[in-house]
């Protein structure tokens, strides 16, 4: 299989156990995850198999869209509530107004500091094996952007809110609760969270893995259909077709000119950076290229 599929990701599998099943049920060793989801969490996670493994840190980078429920009241080692709860605090005083007021400050460029329970490495060592050990080590706040933030539901009689973010790559949504209890002086930690997109993959598209499962078990050829070409991804590339005797010349990765290749989109001309899909003389996607001051330079060949 070549391509990318949508996988609903449920509660109790990692995002490592979703390949590892996947390896199984195809039969092939090349699939790798689009950006990992806590164990707890359900929802969206693009699969890529075979050569479209090479879009994997491409759909990383891609913006995600969650609906979180926060639990007021609470702080815990983990910041979500499969954690320790280290401190309780009432929330008499906390208002719906409160909530929504504190929820918009957080709209935008902002700073977060990555969770100790998480997979980012510090010296060799991922964060969460330092946690376990009971040690806590400096991290620096990095640039995450929210680009928008939706209140929900707000129950303050059971102590919780929802809300709708989309964001940018490298935000965890557990720290986004811990500070947003933060500043309500109340502390939060996330209860659930359903991811529901990561770029073009909706959650209403999303396949479960016992699903794959059983169209495998009654004709693995007909799960092609579920696959999406990598070119999709990128709709925002101009395209262009290889010259027939210059075919050789794609499929070694070598740099194009232009006299080599005609465009597929007309309604605009790649400027000097600009990557560009490139399709074979059959009309098969096959890589994308860089636009050079002369020419094109490979970027990445499926």
């Amino acid at each position: 299989m070549n391509g990318i599929i949508n996988i609903y990701k449920e509660s109790g599998f990692t995002s490592h156990d979703v390949v590892a099943k996947l390896r199984g049920i195809l039969h092939q060793k090349k699939i790798g995850h689009t950006g990992t989801l806590d164990p707890a969490a359900e929802g969206v996670l693009p699969v890529c198999c075979g050569k479209a493994t090479k879009v994997c840190d491409l759909l990383i980078d891609k913006d995600k869209s969650y609906h979180v429920v926060c639990r007021l009241g609470v702080e815990t080692d983990t910041q979500d509530m499969t954690g320790t709860i280290l401190r309780e605090y009432k929330i008499d005083g906390i208002t719906e107004k409160d909530i929504l007021n504190c929820t918009k400050q957080f709209r935008g460029d902002i700073l977060q500091i990555p969770p100790m329970y998480s997979a980012l490495k510090i010296n060799g060592k991922k964060l969460y094996q330092l946690a376990r050990q009971g040690k806590t080590v400096e991290r620096k706040p990095r640039h995450i952007i929210i680009h928008s933030i939706e209140v929900t539901d707000i129950n303050l009689k059971e102590s919780v809110f929802s809300m709708d973010i989309t964001c940018s790559k490298g935000t965890y949504i557990r720290t986004l609760c811990h500070d947003i209890g933060k500043m309500l002086g109340v502390a939060a930690a996330m209860e659930k969270l359903i991811r529901t997109r990561v770029s073009i993959f909706k959650i209403e598209d999303a396949i479960t893995l016992s699903t794959v499962q059983q169209i495998a078990e009654k004709n693995l050829d007909s799960l092609n259909k579920l696959f999406m070409s990598p070119d999709k991804l990128f709709p925002e590339y101009c395209k262009f077709q290889i010259k027939d005797k210059f075919r050789t010349s794609l499929f070694n990765g070598n740099k194009l000119s232009e006299e080599m290749i005609y465009p597929l989109t007309k309604d605009r001309e790649p400027k000097y950076g600009d990557k560009i899909l490139i399709y074979d003389d059959n009309g098969i996607f096959k890589a994308i290229y860089e636009r050079e001051a002369k020419g094109y330079k490979v970027n990445k060949m499926f």
